[in-house]
């Protein structure tokens, strides 16, 4: 050092310094994020998954948001009016919305926006069945026509995940809702950089400068949307749970959005990383069936699976640290404002001798049930092969079917017989939000190949049930109505569900404002 400092001097030895201190300060507006999977599917209304939705949420707005106690709260409205009879609401949008293409938000564009998301979504396809038309009188101001009153306008516009109901620019947004939209604009807080996305590899976001954010904190998907760095980077090459943490630990990366479960005590007891409390509800498991497929168009075959799908298997086989886990009887998630046990006996009371003896009574005849199992989402890898252990000892031939999650997302949207590259059965995880309740629940919507999920279950009388709940608007009747579709549910077994659990994030001590949003966000953080 004392040399270094007779030969520069103290003028020059500060200059020869200076480009590592600009790389540190540089490195301070870059947030480098790892997702719990990869990133193909990049229209978050043509899908479910919650990369999709992650990736909607960093580009677009919503209208209404719903802040970490379930409220809704507005986001791009400034303000609206509900007629007397309820039939009419008229919105306004807030001043200074603009697309990253520098065009003003209008109510063009979000009525557009909303048809699209009503056509996938199972809230929205409710809630379109109530909208008689939609207009935009000026610029800033749209209004719902509804034929008849219905009591979740505000909760669906407000829907905080998938499908969300992002609003996109009318040309985008007129896309038919099948086919995946190809430009990717939005008036959210990050401009997508198409031009560095490589799926399997990176996706890269840059500050949108001229986003104007709220005034109140933010909270769950409401609140001001601030953003502190220049860019956030998605290391989507990163899949190892191990190789991920040794990244964490060397200031690789900065966050790990689903921590391995069997790393949690590692991350935990190292005091350069923390385990950052996002969310106050957690995940629930569920394996969902192909109801248009042999044998699971029968419902007898069905009811065997819910009997021998024991929840302690899966969530020790894919959770193990018990603190995250906890078995839970409840479609509608256990603790929440329509959380019911009715019916659930079936499983939670069974036994595998219950499950044989229903596969026996059903008339199955041997066909291998084709599960998927993807190979690259650590947060549900492990439970394909406790579901086609559980089968077998029930008695059913599996063919277990390895995939990449983002195959499996493609695969599952297709309604192909077996034969033709079709499918029997899927695990998947959603957020408390999602499936709480009885409306945007996916799995209550049974018009068969009408559904907006995969699955395409087919009943009247649940139907019917759902048809009531979209109508009542005293909260005792609603309870009441939620628990009839729940015992209906297990009766024609929808899905199974496998238990509920918390999904830790990890990342490191330089990394503030995280905040309850019950998901996957990156507006609010800073990095020192």
């Amino acid at each position: 050092m004392n040399i270094t400092r007779r030969l520069l001097g103290p003028a020059l030895l500060v200059a020869a310094t200076l480009p590592l201190a600009g790389h540190a300060l540089a490195q301070e507006k870059v947030l480098r994020v790892v997702p719990h999977s990869n990133l193909a599917i990049l229209d978050p209304i043509w899908t479910t998954a919650y990369m999709s939705r992650n990736h909607g949420y960093m580009i677009y707005d919503t209208l209404f948001g719903t802040d970490e106690n379930g409220k809704i709260k507005p986001q791009m409205v400034d303000s609206w009016v509900e007629s007397p009879d309820h039939r009419l609401w008229t919105f306004k949008l807030r001043r200074g919305l603009e697309f990253h293409d520098g065009k003003p938000v209008t109510g063009e564009d979000v009525i557009a926006s909303i048809q699209r998301w009503g056509k996938r979504d199972a809230m929205g396809s409710a809630l379109m069945q109530f909208v008689q038309r939609m207009d935009s009188p000026a610029p800033d101001t749209f209004r719902i026509f509804l034929g008849e009153a219905c009591g979740f306008v505000l909760e669906a516009l407000g829907k905080p995940s998938s499908n969300v109901p992002f609003i996109m620019p009318k040309r985008i947004a007129d896309t038919d809702a099948f086919k995946q939209i190809e430009e990717h604009i939005g008036s959210g807080p990050y401009v997508f950089k198409r031009d560095e996305f490589k799926p399997g590899d990176k996706a890269v976001y840059t500050k949108f400068a001229k986003y104007v954010p709220r005034s109140e904190p933010p909270s769950g998907t409401t609140g001001g949307k601030r953003v502190y760095v220049d860019r956030v980077e998605w290391n989507l090459a990163l899949r190892d749970a191990q190789a991920q943490v040794s990244a964490l630990q060397k200031g690789e990366v900065d966050i790990i959005e689903a921590l391995g479960f069997d790393h949690f005590e590692t991350v935990k007891a190292d005091a350069t990383l923390q385990l950052p409390k996002y969310a106050n509800y957690g995940l629930q498991y569920m394996a969902r069936f192909n109801h248009l497929n042999k044998p699971f168009d029968n419902p007898k075959v069905r009811q065997a699976v819910i009997a021998a799908f024991n929840q302690d298997a899966f969530l020790r086989a894919q959770v193990g640290v018990k603190a995250l886990y906890r078995s839970c009887g409840s479609i509608f998630i256990c603790g929440s404002p329509y959380g019911s046990l009715a019916g659930s006996d079936l499983q939670m009371k069974s036994s595998m001798k219950k499950a044989q003896d229903l596969l026996k009574a059903s008339g199955y005849d041997g066909t291998p049930i084709v599960v998927m199992k993807p190979t690259d989402l650590a947060a549900i890898q492990k439970l394909p092969d406790v579901a086609a252990q559980l089968l077998r000892q029930a008695g059913f031939k599996v063919d277990l079917q390895a995939m990449d999650w983002q195959t499996l997302v493609g695969r599952r949207a297709k309604k192909d017989p077996i034969d033709k590259g079709g499918w029997h059965m899927f695990l998947t995880a959603w957020q408390a939000f999602d499936v709480w309740s009885p409306i945007a629940n996916p799995t209550t919507d049974t018009r068969g190949e009408k559904s907006t999920w995969f699955g395409w279950a087919t009943d009247d009388k649940l139907a019917e049930l759902r048809n009531q709940f979209m109508r009542a608007t005293d909260d005792g009747a609603k309870k009441k109505l939620a628990d009839q579709m729940h015992a209906r549910m297990f009766e024609i077994g929808t899905h199974v569900i496998v238990g509920e659990y918390d999904q830790p994030m990890a990342a490191r001590k330089n990394i503030s404002g995280f905040f309850i949003t019950n998901g996957n966000i990156y507006w609010n953080l800073k990095k020192k």
